[in-house]
């Protein structure tokens, strides 16, 4: 009788003691992307790769992103924005698996990668200074996927990288 009495004592303190052990002293309870920003205007993404067009998908993806995923507005005008994000993409392909007889590629993989800037117009601070991002996406020919298919894969995973890159750094 005696030992379950110590038990029960011994299990309650542990039990009260328990939320000041962990990471009581490093957890906060604030917002996910810096606080001084409201709004954002998204500059037109530019291209290295001879692939045109794709600049296009990646800005529209980055935009859907950031005011589903974010606090942020996005704004038409530079002149009333808080802030300015801008980058640069770069789209790469290689061949993954190749037909052992013909050597044609079964299996390809496009590469995107994205070196973002995002600059507060308020006070000039950098926040992200060609940070790159990396995503890609794999297509095969015999399966009947296309080039346009794995870039699409590619730019969206791309898109995600870049609004998490936007995050408070912990």
């Amino acid at each position: 009788m005696k030992k379950a009495m110590i038990y029960v004592i011994v299990t309650f303190v542990a039990a009260a003691l328990m939320p000041l052990a962990g990471c009581g002293g490093g957890y906060q309870n604030s917002w996910l992307y810096p606080e001084q920003v409201q709004t954002v205007y998204v500059e037109m993404f530019d291209t290295t790769s001879f692939r045109r067009g794709h600049e296009f998908t990646l800005t529209d993806a980055i935009c859907k992103r950031l005011e589903a995923q974010t606090p942020y507005k996005i704004v038409s005008d530079r002149n009333v924005a808080d802030s300015i994000l801008s980058g640069q993409m770069g789209i790469g392909t290689s061949v993954l698996a190749t037909d052992y007889y013909s050597g044609a590629p079964i299996e390809q993989e496009t590469l995107v990668s994205v070196a973002v800037t995002w600059k507060n117009l308020k006070t000039g601070q950098l926040l992200i200074s060609g940070e790159k991002v990396y995503a890609s996406g794999t297509y095969s020919k015999p399966m009947g996927q296309t080039f346009e298919y794995s870039i699409d894969q590619a730019v969206n995973k791309a898109a995600v990288r870049v609004v998490e890159l936007m995050e408070t750094p912990w």
